[in-house]
């Protein structure tokens, strides 16, 4: 590693800590080669072991020691010219604007996301994120997809970026361990009117989680993946399609879904958080061994 102490947070060399839009980093040079920004030595490590590749990174000064391993990975595999550009814990505040969490934060580069047709190889049980936008659930989300087996994620093109710094930092870096795609790339017109039909064409059933007059619950969709294969309701292989906040999944989604579910709830409560409801349907449709 090159060991470089920063003098002034107006260095050139960390504009893309400094003066660049998540967006703008994302778009940087062009979409397959943008740049994005891993915040904390766990999400770090997770993203280097997934052989994302570190273009600098910025450390408090009291950290420096203690992600010696890090330095000795990323030298193993880089090389030794990966720079390090070392700030004082106020510096850094003034260069994210909030206190950087865990002290270190890197500049790492994006790669060409693969197919829906790569990610669902194999899959038995995937989630559609339609149009969520907060990056805490989308986050969240992926975080609860790998603790709780799901095997891919698809995201639409109006989701909010699972590798916003916020969104990969809340997934404790599971965003670069479960397999993920954007459904449709960047077309906004792709889902669900072709979206839908394409996770049909690979052998979904496909459950929108949303409160219908026709929904059936969770429990039942349940019982259909538990039940005899030759049985005529019996589900295999499970898309669960989930809505942005507030407004939900769109008619369109639902009204091409193969089922609409709900979650069954006491209290008068109509609706969880959604990533609160994802967790509770990951956790109920699992496969058993």
């Amino acid at each position: 590693m090159r060991i470089i102490e920063l003098e002034s947070i107006d260095d050139p060399r960390v504009d893309a800590y400094v003066n660049l839009t998540e967006l703008q980093l994302r778009n940087k040079l062009e979409p397959a080669k943008g740049i994005f920004i891993a915040e904390s030595p766990k999400v770090i490590d997770r993203a280097l072991a997934a052989g994302r590749q570190p273009l600098s990174l910025l450390v408090e000064r009291p950290w420096l020691d203690g992600m010696a391993d890090t330095f000795a990975f990323i030298d193993a595999h880089w090389g030794p010219d990966v720079p390090v550009y070392v700030a004082s814990p106020d510096q850094l505040r003034r260069i994210t604007g909030y206190r950087l969490h865990r002290g270190a934060i890197s500049a790492m580069r994006r790669w060409p996301l693969p197919s829906v047709e790569e990610v669902c190889a194999g899959a038995r049980r995937i989630a559609v994120l339609e149009n969520i936008v907060d990056h805490t659930n989308v986050g969240a989300i992926m975080r609860s997809a790998a603790a709780l087996d799901v095997d891919a994620v698809l995201v639409t093109p109006s989701c909010a970026d699972p590798l916003y710094r916020r969104a990969a930092r809340v997934s404790m870096g599971t965003v670069f361990q479960v397999p993920w795609t954007r459904i449709g790339g960047d077309d906004v017109h792709y889902w669900p009117f072709q979206g839908i039909p394409a996770l049909h064409g690979l052998g979904f059933t496909t459950a929108a989680m949303a409160l219908e007059d026709d929904s059936i619950s969770l429990d039942e969709l349940v019982r259909r993946l538990d039940s005899d294969p030759a049985a005529p309701d019996h589900v295999d292989r499970l898309a669960l399609i989930f809505g942005t906040e507030g407004d939900g999944l769109s008619h369109h989604t639902i009204a091409r879904a193969d089922l609409t579910v709900r979650i069954p709830m006491s209290h008068g409560v109509d609706s969880l958080n959604v990533a609160a409801s994802s967790a509770v349907a990951f956790y109920s449709t699992r496969v058993r061994a």
